[in-house]
């Protein structure tokens, strides 16, 4: 950059060259003109190079003066995005930006320096993301005032207050009008509230991942990640930040995300090294370097324009808006027959004041008493329709949700949509696999085979010939994806990566006495073959550094294997020839190791020609079986029970693992999935293949019986998943790899492990099991249950509510015009019996009785006949009751019309209040059994009783309701109380399983 004003001051003298002026002269002078104007073109090239090139490290707003770092966040934003090469080669490649960074390729950030990770924060920020921001609050306050109830309760509100304030003046006349408001305000909160809790994100635990730093392979949240950070990316992860390549093995990514394309890019440390923050790692594997990170990322500045706005409704939450929507037609219909026949009744002088005179005298009637008639009128009939819909229920799901939530959260269980809990309790079929679920995932190599012979620790220093034992620690240590790590000569060896590579690491560090770093330093790799559920296996092409020779490393599948082995070494050091019969007798191993429940790995080993490319394809023929090995991963203790929990509760448990078949039978017997008689032969355990090549016909048939399916790859999973579907099973599934992505998305309910699972995974799934248990999937499924049955009980209680008072009122306003229960108390009725006693039957814990029952599945109806039976009885009763109060109330008790109104209003509140014990129970008689354990629904009782006695003692002038004796209270407790016998003879009334809608259809067709 120095040399740019002499540049420049030259270009300027090249410009004020009497050459330049010559365009007019001779043409013998026209070659000078040229030379002068290419040199000028060249400096000003030459000049901008120079400002571009700066300002790529110093950008157009120049590093800070105290910034410890040579390049800017800007710069490295651009160079990513841009997927800038030539910019990358000027600084020196991906090494040279290590460098600006003060990192390193290979060990990562120094972290000598406290200050380090701190200071790259405040310089190039941290990885947390930002999201537009949202509808607020209010967005679902202005919702809710649109809805048309409201709406019309608004404007009887304003004519109320309108025609009372002209008529008996503004203390007198805010009364009614008033308290409309109040309760519409109550109304609109109730539904905001209902609507935002729903709008919330659900909140994710926070994703670990792997990174170099000071030299050491660690964990880290991935919110922690720093610019400068080397990060390990294996097959299943999302990149968590930009950056560029240092090291992989035919690494590919699904950039969909942020192209909209469906195909994998690859990703090469020559041609194609940026790596984009929230793509998805879908083959091989490698390492990262960091130069962006949160709202500096490309997703970042694409997060950053989108809002959040969750309209997640649950399937429950659907079925309840169809019976609102249903209640609220119906509401409307009654209503407007009401209203036409009231009209008639008026206009026609059928209607009489309180002194007998006919309200309507055609010219003779005042407008005044016209509109207010009229006004009257419409809120008798605006009753009918609060009454009848229920405000609260969307509300009392809502919060019964979160409530199961968090006992799942206890559970080590975690949902990430709305949907997930309630819908696993309609599961009829749990597909899971064995690895970390049903298993400890804590494995350790408990068998050595070396040709045929099966050697233990204290022999391998005297039994084996060092060229084999040599061979074999160059196939543990160059054919993995884990690591070592010692911080000093007496330090603790840090064995790092998956349960299957550290077992088989630590086995070749401590048994084999294998030094990971000298046999990685002896030799550089060719070429590497990334594992993939497909093939099973995966493989290394290496050179080394002493005798420039090439050898291949396989380690895999033992079937896979063995079909790629010719010959196969002997302890001593000789190879032999490997004909049938001697395959047929590592065949032999092999079940023998499976059948001891080990998992069992080969490797196999060949020198190929120095000569040919092996950077491309590794040989797949004429190999050298080097030996076998067992890994023993014991059964979780609980996992039996667990699965017998299932069993018993009518769910089908399968385990789907891509394991040995005979590994695969033996810990499906000990987890109790197979039981006595359950074997190949009977077609309870077979391989994936085999599942694939059955025809559709044969397949559904089988499907049922199929209890284990070995060797399957995700393609036999996803069938599988799609077949039971396809059969009418409610399906749930449960994987922690990438390839489980595609079962976990298609199945009714995907399970993740929070512990072992992919990010991808994750992100395909609807629960995650945070401790990777199969015990806490049953208690999700519990608590499924109890989400379900709870809105059952729910859902009958105010169905109860709402019919009888939808009948009673529809009864009244057409005989009389004098309805019961008006505007104001209906909307009362809503608080009490919507918003809390509604609340009191959705707090239910799951219990052992719901295990009891067979699951309901997809084709069971919501409202059930024991439903129907129970809500038809105590409806009809308190609608025959209340309306005898309604016509015949004043002659019984010698009461007027504004006590009797009072009465009828308190007998119903506690016929609902009385009617809440028999919802505890759909068809158990026991309605009080624990009643004294359920401090929660007591208390609400007790505030619901507290409140109405207050409402009707001393807030009598807002209800327009007079205060009861002790005998007219007593008439109201008894009269509710009728209805605890009522139910307990009802439940007594046997009802047909078949839904008594598949009568009517019968009956139709």
């Amino acid at each position: 950059m120095s040399d740019s004003p002499t540049m420049h001051m030259h270009a300027e003298s090249m410009l004020d060259d009497p050459s330049t002026r010559l365009l007019n002269d001779k043409p013998k002078n026209k070659w000078r003109i040229a030379v002068s104007t290419i040199f000028c073109i060249r400096a000003l090239l030459s000049l901008l190079n120079q400002i571009t090139k700066t300002n790529f490290i110093t950008s157009s707003s120049p590093v800070s003066s105290n910034s410890t770092f040579n390049v800017d966040q800007i710069a490295l934003t651009r160079l990513v995005k841009n997927k800038d090469l030539a910019q990358l080669q000027e600084l020196g490649g991906v090494e040279g930006v290590a460098l600006h960074l003060k990192s390193d390729k290979e060990h990562g950030i120094p972290c000598h320096d406290a200050e380090d990770i701190p200071d790259r924060i405040k310089e190039f920020g941290s990885n947390v993301y930002r999201k537009a921001p949202k509808g607020g609050f209010f967005r679902f306050v202005w919702e809710a005032f649109k809805d048309p109830t409201v709406l019309i309760l608004l404007g009887c509100a304003a004519l109320s207050l309108g025609f009372d304030i002209n008529e008996h003046g503004f203390k007198e006349g805010c009364t009614n009008g008033g308290t409309i408001l109040l309760a519409v305000i109550q109304i609109i909160s109730v539904s905001a509230v209902s609507d935002h809790r729903q709008s919330r994100p659900l909140v994710r635990n926070n994703i670990q991942i792997e990174v170099w730093r000071g030299g050491r392979r660690q964990k880290i949240s991935v919110s922690e990640t720093v610019v400068g950070d080397v990060i390990l990316l294996n097959i299943g992860d999302r990149v968590p930040a930009d950056g560029l390549l240092v090291q992989g093995h035919s690494l590919q990514v699904d950039e969909s995300s942020m192209t909209e394309t469906d195909s994998s890019v690859e990703i090469s440390h020559h041609q194609n090294p940026f790596l984009f923050s929230g793509t998805k790692i879908t083959h091989g594997y490698g390492r990262m370097l960091v130069t962006s990170v949160g709202m500096n990322t490309t997703w970042g500045e694409r997060m950053s324009q989108m809002r959040q706005d969750s309209t997640e409704k649950t399937p429950l939450q659907e079925r309840l808006e169809k019976l609102n929507s249903l209640i609220g037609k119906v509401a409307l219909l009654v209503a407007f027959l009401v209203l036409v026949v009231l009209l008639v009744r008026y206009f026609t002088g059928n209607t009489k004041d309180e002194n007998g005179h006919k309200e309507f005298n055609g010219s003779d009637t005042e407008v005044d008493d016209i509109i207010s008639a009229v006004i009257g009128i419409v809120a008798a009939v605006v009753s009918i329709v609060v009454v009848a819909i229920p405000e609260g229920l969307s509300l009392a799901l809502i919060l019964g949700v979160a409530y199961s939530k968090k006992i799942m959260m206890a559970d080590k269980a975690m949902d990430l949509k709305l949907s997930a809990c309630e819908t696993m309790g309609s599961v009829t079929t749990i597909c899971t696999d064995k690895t970390g679920t049903l298993t400890t995932n804590q494995m350790e190599v408990t068998q050595f085979w070396l040709g045929k012979y099966s050697l233990e620790e204290e022999a391998y220093s005297s039994k084996i010939s060092s060229s084999v034992l040599h061979l074999i620690q160059e196939g543990v240590a160059l054919n993995t994806t884990g690591s070592v790590h010692k911080q000093s000569l007496d330090s603790k060896v840090e064995i790092s990566g998956s349960p299957t590579e550290k077992a088989i690491i630590s086995w070749g560090v401590f048994k084999l006495q294998m030094d990971m770093e000298k046999v990685m330093k002896s030799c550089s790799i060719l070429h590497v073959e990334a594992f993939d559920s497909q093939n099973m296996r995966s493989g290394v092409s290496m050179k080394r550094n002493a005798d420039r020779t090439v050898h291949l490393h396989w380690k895999g599948a033992p079937e896979m294997i063995l079909e790629m082995c010719s010959s196969y070494y002997t302890p001593s050091g000789l190879v032999k020839d490997m004909d049938d019969s001697e395959k047929m007798g590592f065949e032999e191993i092999i079940q023998g190791i499976a059948a001891s429940r080990l998992r069992c790995i080969a490797f196999a080993h060949k020198e190929v020609l120095a000569d040919q490319d092996h950077r491309t394809k590794l040989k797949e023929d004429g190999l050298t079986l080097l030996g076998l090995v067992g890994l023993k991963d014991p059964c979780r203790p609980e996992a039996k029970k667990a699965v017998e929990d299932c069993q018993y509760a009518g769910v089908n448990v399968k385990m789907i693992t891509g394991d040995n078949i005979f590994t695969a039978k033996a810990i499906a017997t000990e987890c109790g999935i197979l039981k006595p008689g359950h074997d190949i032969f009977s077609g309870a355990v077979i391989n994936g293949v085999e599942f694939q090549s059955y025809t559709d016909k044969e397949r559904m048939l089988k499907l049922d019986n199929i209890c284990v399916m070995a060797r399957s790859s995700a393609a036999d999973k996803l069938l599988m998943v799609r077949c039971l579907k396809q059969k009418g099973h409610v399906v749930a599934v449960t994987g922690h790899g990438a390839t489980d992505a595609p079962a976990l998305e298609e199945a009714d309910i995907g399970l993740s492990m929070g512990i072992q699972g992919t990010e991808v995974a994750k992100e395909s799934s609807d629960i995650i099991i945070t401790d990777d248990n199969f015990a806490s999937v049953v208690s999700v499924l519990a608590c499924g249950r109890c989400v379900y049955h709870n809105t059952q009980k729910l859902v009958q209680f105010q169905l109860t509510a709402n019919v009888a008072g939808l009948l009673i009122n529809s009864a009244a306003a057409a005989s009389s015009r004098q309805v019961p229960f008006t505007i104001v108390r209906s909307i009362w009725l809503n608080v009490i019996m919507d918003t809390l006693l509604a609340l009191a039957l959705t707090k239910d814990k799951p219990t052992k009785e719901l295990m009891e029952k067979q699951p309901v599945g997809r084709t069971e109806p919501f409202i059930t006949n024991v439903m129907c039976r129970n809500l038809t009885a105590q409806a009809l009763y308190q609608t025959t009751v209340l309306l005898i109060l309604k016509f015949r109330g004043k002659a019984i008790f010698g009461v007027n019309d504004k006590v009797n109104g009072t009465l009828i209003f308190n007998t119903y509140v506690f016929c609902q209040m009385f009617n809440e014990f028999n919802a505890r129970k759909l068809e158990k008689k026991d309605i009080f059994r624990n009643i004294h354990t359920d401090k929660l629904f007591m208390g609400i009782i007790a505030v619901a009783v507290i409140l109405q006695i207050v409402t009707v003692e001393f807030l009598s002038k807002f209800q327009d309701i007079e205060r009861l004796n002790y005998r007219l209270w007593g008439v109201c407790l008894g009269t509710a109380a009728i209805s605890w016998p009522i139910g307990w003879v009802v439940k007594c009334i046997p009802v047909p399983q078949k839904p008594i809608f598949h009568y009517l259809k019968m009956k139709m067709n």
